[in-house]
């Protein structure tokens, strides 16, 4: 299938590391260009490069702050000069969880997953909805439907209700706004954040995967990259079905029905 994105304009944020980066990838691979947003320069910079290496497209590093208004304002500017505007934007800034966060970090969270996320979209949701077409995917996590972290719980919950309303205010105007949920999922900080699980329940990190994976229909953790091919539908002309309901990529949780 022909997501046609070739020609595309792409702003991903998060994207130096994880889910993020894994989108910007497969999305240049795709035939889109892309700027990777994200607040360490150099990071930044050397997943620019990476990718634009392998894809052939163009590929730019814009640092910021998606926890700042100033930030971001200058952000969105620095992408209209460099790309003339912004057909896509995958939010992916957020501090990455362990399961569970202390009730202190709620109001740091919530600026950046949910302010940040909504200080992104407003910044590029004029131009898109002008020309008539734009695609916001924000990732948000499988915390969204259960219990077991208050801060993990209540940020993705938050993700998912701006998700809705974007959706609801931007679609009649050709802008599809969609949630995605993915579950415990392997990246360059997973086996760290497995050993740090581990060792908290006293188990040996096989036997904590081995116990992740049991939730798991597929049978496993899922990748960054499987991940990223979800997003990198749903950011295509080719999603226009979907919009405001969530994307559960997390390999399927078992027992729970959700309809």
């Amino acid at each position: 299938m022909d997501l046609q994105l070739t020609g595309k304009r792409a702003v991903v944020t998060g994207g130096s590391q994880g889910i993020g980066f894994a989108v910007g990838r497969v999305l240049a691979a795709e035939g889109a260009d892309v700027a990777l947003v994200a607040r360490g320069a150099d990071r930044l910079a050397e997943a620019a490069g990476r990718i634009a290496a392998e894809s052939g497209r163009r590929v730019i590093a814009v640092p910021a702050d998606t926890g700042d208004d100033a930030s971001v304002a200058a952000m969105a500017q620095e992408v209209l000069r460099e790309f003339g505007g912004a057909d896509i934007l995958v939010n992916s800034a957020a501090t990455a969880s362990s399961g569970s966060f202390p009730e202190d970090a709620l109001e740091a969270e919530i600026n950046v997953k949910v302010r940040g996320y909504l200080r992104t979209a407003r910044a590029f949701a004029p131009a898109m909805t002008a020309q008539g077409w734009g695609r916001v995917v924000n990732i948000s996590g499988s915390a969204a439907r259960q219990t077991g972290s208050l801060v993990g719980s209540v940020r993705n919950v938050a993700v998912a209700a701006l998700t809705k309303n974007l959706a609801d205010e931007l679609g009649p105007q050709g802008v599809n706004v969609v949630v995605v949920h993915p579950g415990m999922t392997r990246t360059e900080r997973t086996p760290r954040t497995l050993a740090t699980m581990a060792g908290a329940r006293g188990v040996t990190v096989p036997e904590l995967e081995e116990a992740i994976a049991a939730g798991v229909s597929i049978g496993r953790i899922v990748t960054a990259e499987e991940v990223a091919d979800v997003v990198a539908f749903l950011a295509s002309p080719r999603s226009v079905a979907l919009n405001g309901d969530p994307v559960i990529a997390s390999g399927g949780a078992r027992g729970p029905i959700h309809y």
